[in-house]
């Protein structure tokens, strides 16, 4: 049987998670990775309330999907950010908003319960982000000292260890979407995160092959480097549009303007190979959902969902259980 494709609400919060169900019904699609925003999953609530975690399900399962994982990644975010300011006041409650360490502590928390309701909806992975607070150092000038960045991995593992001792009182594992602005957003910081942490088994990686690709990064490398801690995956595609004028670092260019040196696109419109990536999740024995984040300023949601369902099902296939040649073996 081929693997579940789902859809992550992410970016459809704005719709009622009844409404939204019944449309990835009709466009095909096996389940939901529920975000934990708009009124798909309220993590305090499923903390604490089993039978509210029984209608979240109910919803899906009238409409026969499964859910698979949830995803809380704003609250994530704010967890090892360094700032915590008004970008991010519709992450957090209003009572957060201009003290950033009370936004900082009401994160940790958030993030704590999602172990907690990923455990009380029968899930063993939860998705999301770790912030970080020496992303903004990147570029190394002012010139940043090997010490400042150790401290940006120390700071993470002080701030997560913690989080992630719930997650294994929970029997959860935690997938970071290694992403930009985030402390892994690459192999080389990948392991680096890990290795901050002891390698301990509650922390792995929601593989987005859409981040690495515009970076350069060959995403079927990083499966083959972090095979073990493959704990679920995005389908998602990016296009590098370099032109000349524009670089990868986007020209404070937003999403969707066309003199970006690259954008996210609708899968199979970019320049990701997913056939490489099947072939590899194959190798490296990954079974478990893709989830579609659909993401394309330039194209109707709908119709890309739709499409993008039809795709990932088309590009999706098993490992052969023999060899090719078997029929010619003694």
């Amino acid at each position: 049987m081929s693997r579940p494709v789902t859809l992550f609400t992410g970016q459809w919060a704005d719709l009622p998670l009844e409404q939204l169900a019944a449309k990835a019904a009709s466009w095909g699609y096996d389940g939901l990775e529920l975000a934990c925003w708009g009124d798909h999953m309220d993590v305090f609530r499923a903390a604490e309330d089993q039978q509210y975690c029984e209608q979240q399900k109910a919803i899906l399962a009238k409409h026969g999907l499964q859910l698979f994982a949830i995803s809380n990644h704003l609250a994530g975010q704010l967890v090892c950010d360094p700032n915590n300011d008004s970008r991010s006041d519709l992450f957090a409650p209003p009572e957060t908003h201009g003290d950033p360490e009370k936004k900082r502590a009401w994160a940790v928390e958030a993030v704590k319960k999602t172990a907690h309701a990923a455990k009380n909806l029968g899930l063993k992975v939860a998705n999301g982000f770790t912030g970080s607070s020496i992303w903004h150092m990147l570029y190394s000038f002012p010139p940043v000292s090997e010490a400042t960045i150790e401290g940006g991995f120390q700071y993470f593992a002080e701030m997560w260890n913690p989080i992630l001792d719930v997650y294994d009182e929970c029997g959860v594992k935690f997938a970071l979407e290694v992403h930009p602005t985030e402390i892994a957003f690459d192999i080389y910081t990948a392991k680096r995160a890990l290795d901050a942490i002891g390698h301990r088994p509650a922390f792995g990686f929601n593989f987005d092959p859409s981040h690495l690709h515009w970076q350069f990064i060959d995403p079927v490398m990083f499966l083959w480097e972090f095979k073990d801690r493959i704990y679920h995956v995005h389908m998602k595609d990016a296009a590098q549009q370099l032109d000349g004028r524009a670089g990868i670092l986007a020209s404070h260019l937003n999403f969707g303007d066309p003199r970006r040196g690259w954008d996210f696109r609708s899968l199979g419109h970019g320049g990701v190979d997913f056939e490489e990536i099947i072939r590899a999740l194959n190798h490296i024995g990954y079974e478990g959902p893709l989830s579609i984040e659909w993401e394309d300023s330039g194209m109707d949601r709908e119709h890309g969902a739709k499409e993008a369902c039809e795709f990932t099902k088309g590009v999706d296939f098993k490992k052969s259980g023999r060899a090719f040649d078997a029929a010619f073996s003694d």
